[in-house]
């Protein structure tokens, strides 16, 4: 229902015949409302606005009884405040609000990497990513035996384990919907320098957002995911990363 309606005519006039496709002309009502008109139907005696931002017409409830006669144009000026204006304001609010932080700027923290623990593929050693919190920089690294791109970026990925391990890096490659064997004989054939474990149900790619091989996550030592690199050229784009977290080597 409209809260108020102002500056109406003190006397209610006949109701005018039916003229379709009526339309008073725009106006703005005391800059409160943008009217784009006030359209009338059947019943002169009720007038419906016509907001120009929502693009529809605003019916409120019974209509907006006026004591003007239909076809009197000269000065209807009606100050409404209408629920659905006001719905619609709010959610523009909340689609702005949601919109700000998507895009959050740079300088806010990362999302927090999920903990997780895995053997290694030589059954003897596991890795507690919550212990290396503080303590080192950790590079995962979701692969598989079977992706080509993987096989021809593993000896890169293997001299930036060197690289960096005096430094406090941890390089991890996890394979991902592979079988023991075939990642066996990978390691076999590439001798790798990077720690290597299985996870062949993606129990912890699911968790970093993993949608294919190959796939790089870069967590810091509080714990934060800086980086998330899908695809091909993130062994070119680590040591920029690694440098900006632990240093330049000055040696």
């Amino acid at each position: 229902m409209p809260q108020a309606v102002d500056r109406l005519a003190s006397e209610r006039g006949p109701a005018a015949p039916r003229e379709e496709g009526d339309l008073l002309p725009p106006r703005d009502v005391h800059h409160r409302l943008d009217v784009g008109g006030v359209a009338r139907h059947d019943d002169a005696d009720r007038l419906h606005l016509i907001d120009r931002r929502v693009g529809r017409v605003e019916e409120p409830r019974g209509g907006i009884e006026a004591n003007v006669p239909g076809n009197d144009r000269a000065k209807v000026v009606l100050e409404v405040v209408h629920a659905g204006i006001i719905l619609c304001v709010f959610a523009a609010a909340l689609a702005a609000l949601a919109l700000g932080l998507a895009l959050a700027s740079p300088g806010e923290a990362a999302p927090a990497a999920p903990g997780f623990r895995v053997r290694l593929l030589d059954g003897k050693t596991t890795i507690d990513s919550r212990a290396l919190i503080g303590r080192k920089v950790l590079v995962l690294r979701f692969q598989a035996s079977w992706c080509r791109v993987c096989v021809k970026e593993s000896p890169a990925l293997a001299r930036i384990a060197e690289r960096y391990r005096a430094r406090g890096v941890e390089v991890l490659a996890i394979h991902v919907q592979d079988t023991a064997a075939d990642v066996q004989r990978f390691v076999r054939e590439h001798r790798p320098t990077y720690k290597v474990a299985l996870d062949p149900r993606l129990a912890i790619g699911n968790r970093f957002g993993f949608r294919g091989t190959p796939y790089t996550v870069v967590v810091d030592l509080r714990g934060e995911m800086v980086a998330r690199i899908h695809g091909v050229s993130a062994v070119t784009r680590l040591p920029r990363i690694l440098d900006t977290l632990v240093g330049r080597d000055r040696r």
